[in-house]
């Protein structure tokens, strides 16, 4: 099977009937669009998210679980647009998770990537998630479900994203080194602790993680480099394996997941916006 249209843990979308669901991504990406509200979007949509959900719903590491919250909130079928109060309350990570699970159930090959958009502030690259999926001719394409709703004054196509509007982890680790970037520039726009070179080193482990099955949440992290509670400066050795990541073909980085500095013990740190740090044991 191909290796980018099966399930992980994470993705699998476990019982749901794929039977109605369109094949095209761009309809799968909005029908994503019409299931779930960022948690930063209730204000601007007038919109007062309950504190329960906008607290919790994000915490949900399996689509199988955002499923489950959806057919608790209403019976519509995925493929009908819903009112916000009957949405998922989540992240840029939920859109892309989601719209690679139906991507990958309905035969197109994606995964989710991580790295930093340049269009939400000007000058700056704000850490976020969105989808790759390949074409029938074999390229790839970034997606951003999140941007598709009135309201992002995009100049691009937000299923074709240009690859130096949203900068993948890789990439971003390389500008950073290399002296091209600042990297005071890459991270949370609004919180100046969480930005820097350790954030952009946070986010390449992260994404070698995607590419390799492994779609955590984003306040996720494990010693040695890719904590969050502890970042620190690598080693001369560490550096040489990072930029290798950076690098790194497909082939490549399943073979670098395997170092254990890089893949994720079963007991991770999760450092939950609104919940605080907790300890979480994965798949």
């Amino acid at each position: 099977m191909d290796t980018w249209l099966k399930q992980t843990p994470y993705s699998d979308p476990g019982d749901l009937d794929t039977g109605a669901l369109p094949r095209d991504p761009g309809e799968l990406a909005r029908l994503v669009r019409a299931l779930i509200i960022h948690r930063g979007e209730g204000e601007p949509l007038g919109y007062g998210i309950p504190t329960e959900r906008l607290h919790h719903d994000a915490e949900s590491r399996y689509v199988t679980e955002i499923l489950r919250i959806l057919r608790a909130r209403s019976n519509r079928p995925l493929t009908e647009a819903r009112p916000y109060e009957e949405r998922f309350v989540g992240t840029c990570r939920d859109f892309a998770l989601l719209h690679v699970s139906l991507l990958r159930a309905t035969g197109t090959p994606a995964r989710v990537r991580g790295g930093f958009a340049t269009y939400f502030v000007d000058g700056f690259h704000e850490d976020h998630w969105i989808t790759e999926y390949r074409l029938p001719d074999g390229t790839w394409r970034l997606a951003d479900p999140q941007v598709m709703r009135a309201g992002h004054d995009l100049d691009f196509d937000p299923l074709h994203v240009p690859r130096n509007r949203f900068v993948v982890a890789g990439e971003a680790w390389r500008a950073v080194r290399g002296g091209a970037s600042d990297p005071a520039t890459f991270g949370l726009s609004w919180d100046e602790s969480l930005r820097g070179a350790w954030f952009v080193r946070h986010s390449l482990v992260l994404d070698l993680a995607c590419r390799c099955g492994v779609e955590t949440l984003p306040w996720d992290g494990w010693l040695p480099l890719a904590g969050v509670e502890e970042p620190g400066s690598p080693s001369e050795g560490e550096l040489a394996l990072l930029d290798a990541v950076a690098a790194a073909t497909d082939d490549e980085a399943g073979r670098l997941f395997e170092d254990s500095r890089l893949t994720p013990p079963r007991e991770i740190l999760s450092l939950a916006p609104y919940l605080g740090p907790r300890k979480v044991t994965l798949p």
